[in-house]
């Protein structure tokens, strides 16, 4: 497995030379910076600036180890276009007071100022990072939970450890627990929650910049367009055969796996993968459009997340330290426990509760209960 793990911090990124699953710390200790890189415009197509004619290549972003990017661009072409551009906004005199006068960043925000951020459209750059905690409430049992998690389900195929259902080289030997989990996950016909119908008034609102999820479920896809949408684990939304790498839709894995058979590639019997990030994997191609939202962003909020898992978790330390990071999770994770900022918010217990709790504060109740009510009835007739 690659030793280089791939370290972010601000709109930098860092490579560091310790072997996968060290603790953060030692990942900070020993980052060393190097050059910016991206493959943006890739992503962003036609009409953006392009990179600076000074080009080197970079280490890309995988989940624990590193890839080829093609590019490298300074840091002025990450800032073109990121400043200037907002309408001007009228703040009410309690707006005012959150943001402080003369730029004071260091007033102590709570719930409530971080709601009346978002409904004076003092933040409009919305960024939101979530991980598995938001899709338990939908039935979806997490990874690690001793004798519910998925990870302990699949025990029965004597994993040398569990994390080893997500290594290429344990699926290319054996990839039944994999499918296993994959039916767990995409078969059981899970429903969004009201987590993921506030996240969807989010983007209709039109303060949505971009959803990073860890998750593999697909959930989020629930009237988020693609282009709001950054999965950065991958879905199931696709699969590529381990041999050929001819690519074809998921849908055609499902026949297969829901009767318990491994799927087969059409042309050369290869194992048909679904196009989820295993260790040592590059990430999707859009995740590099990170590189631009958090520099842009002008509020975090990141729900129902351990943050341990790199490069994704180091995305929390990205947007400039004046924007507010609003954490709703079970406990208190990564650098809002280290390394806390003046103007982080946390709310602890359950992520459900705490949601409810945001969308009262935000007086958007009843819009929320005629959103799910709409979207609920759509899932019965699709499924009746």
């Amino acid at each position: 497995m690659p030793s280089d793990l791939l370290f972010i911090r601000g709109p930098f990124i860092a490579l560091t030379g310790v072997p996968a699953g060290e603790p953060r710390s030692r990942l900070e200790s020993t980052a060393g910076w190097r050059s910016l890189y991206t493959g943006v415009r890739d992503v962003l197509g036609e009409g953006h600036q392009r990179p600076s004619p000074g080009r080197m290549d970079m280490g890309a972003a995988s989940l624990w180890g590193v890839r080829k990017a093609p590019c490298a661009v300074e840091l002025a072409v990450l800032n073109s276009g990121i400043t200037g551009g907002r309408r001007p906004i009228s703040f009410s005199t309690r707006t005012s007071s959150i943001f402080g006068s003369g730029g004071d960043h260091k007033k102590k925000l709570f719930l409530q100022d971080i709601a009346e951020l978002i409904r004076a459209r003092a933040c409009q750059r919305v960024l939101v990072m979530v991980g598995a905690g938001i899709s338990t409430p939908s039935g979806i049992p997490d990874f690690r939970s001793p004798g519910s998690g998925l990870y302990s389900n699949l025990q029965q195929y004597d994993l040398p450890y569990p994390e080893a259902v997500f290594e290429l080289a344990f699926f290319s030997h054996n990839p039944k627990p994999f499918f296993t989990l994959a039916k767990e996950l995409y078969l059981k016909n899970y429903r969004p929650n009201i987590i993921h119908y506030f996240l969807r008034l989010l983007h209709d609102k039109g303060l949505l910049l971009r959803l990073y999820t860890q998750n593999i479920d697909g959930l989020e896809r629930a009237g988020i367009p693609a282009s709001k949408l950054v999965e950065a684990h991958g879905s199931f939304a696709s699969a590529t055969c381990t041999v050929c790498r001819r690519p074809s839709s998921g849908k055609d894995i499902w026949a297969d796996v829901s009767m318990d058979k491994i799927p087969r590639c059409p042309v050369c019997t290869g194992v048909l993968k679904p196009d989820i990030v295993f260790f040592g994997e590059t990430l999707p191609q859009r995740f590099l459009l990170h590189v631009l939202d958090f520099p842009m962003a002008d509020l975090l909020l990141i729900l129902g997340t351990s943050l341990e898992v790199e490069p994704f978790a180091s995305l929390s330390e990205a947007v400039r330290s004046s924007v507010p990071r609003l954490l709703i999770n079970r406990d208190v994770v990564g650098p809002f426990a280290w390394c806390p900022r003046s103007r982080d918010v946390v709310q602890l217990g359950d992520v459900v509760h705490s949601v409810e709790r945001l969308v009262e504060l935000l007086g958007w109740r009843e819009e929320l209960q005629d959103l799910i009510q709409q979207e609920t009835e759509k899932l019965d007739g699709r499924d009746g």
